[in-house]
């Protein structure tokens, strides 16, 4: 499903990632990891045509980034790190402005959906500046979905979430997984990698430290110790 081969991006002199090449196959959880700096959300970032990479190819889904970035952009669900939603709209506002972008039929309908399935029904005609951090995350992950995207990429996704939204969360991904959908998602989070996801990709200096299957991985903390002490 996502295919990247010699990945690199620099910000003038400065590098952050060095030829960086993996394979994400199609209805999986990959988790990327890495100490703050090394590249995750740069990674991400270009993977979801949010940023041209300075050389190396990039293929989601058979479309090449970032030449053929609109139709990368219509399989993407996209969670970042910040909310990154409109603060003085109420959480319909904001999915029905993204609905029209998706062209979606009967987005009131997928709307109610949604807001369903994020525990967001009763607070819907509320300005998204007067949710809590975590409710303002659950209204980003009902963003993603909104459209039911063929890859989900998640930058930190369990940030600010409770203990019920993280439980939602994990549902979440059960359920794309189940359905086929492919997620990438970075987190600091080893433990629940360690149940979740089919594939690690470590990332050190910009570097990919690390590309290696779950199965048979008795001690992942272990491994990422000993990566970044390398």
């Amino acid at each position: 499903m996502i295919a990247v081969e010699g990945l690199v991006k620099g910000f003038g002199l400065y590098p952050v990632l060095r030829g960086i090449s993996f394979r994400v196959e199609r209805g999986s959880i990959t988790a990327l990891l890495g100490p703050n700096g090394s590249g995750k959300t740069t990674l991400l970032r270009i993977l979801a045509a949010m940023s041209r990479p300075t050389s190396g190819s990039v293929s989601i889904g058979g479309w090449q980034l970032p030449a053929e970035a609109a139709r990368v952009r219509a399989q993407l669900g996209v969670v970042a790190h910040l909310p990154l939603l409109y603060d003085d709209l109420t959480a319909v506002e904001n999915l029905t402005f993204f609905a029209q972008l998706y062209g979606i039929e009967r987005p009131a309908e997928r709307i109610s959906t949604v807001l369903e399935r994020v525990g967001l029904t009763k607070r819907f005609r509320d300005p998204v500046r007067t949710y809590s951090r975590g409710m303002q995350q659950r209204l980003a992950i009902a963003r993603a979905m909104l459209h039911d995207p063929a890859v989900m990429l998640l930058d930190e996704p369990y940030t600010g979430l409770d203990v019920s939204g993280v439980t939602l969360l994990d549902g979440f991904l059960s359920e794309w997984k189940a359905a086929g959908h492919t997620v990438i998602m970075a987190t600091h989070d080893l433990e629940r990698v360690t149940s979740r996801a089919d594939q690690i990709l470590i990332l050190k200096d910009g570097k990919l430290a690390v590309d290696r299957p779950t199965a048979g991985l008795a001690d992942l903390s272990a491994l990422f110790v000993d990566t970044l002490n390398r």
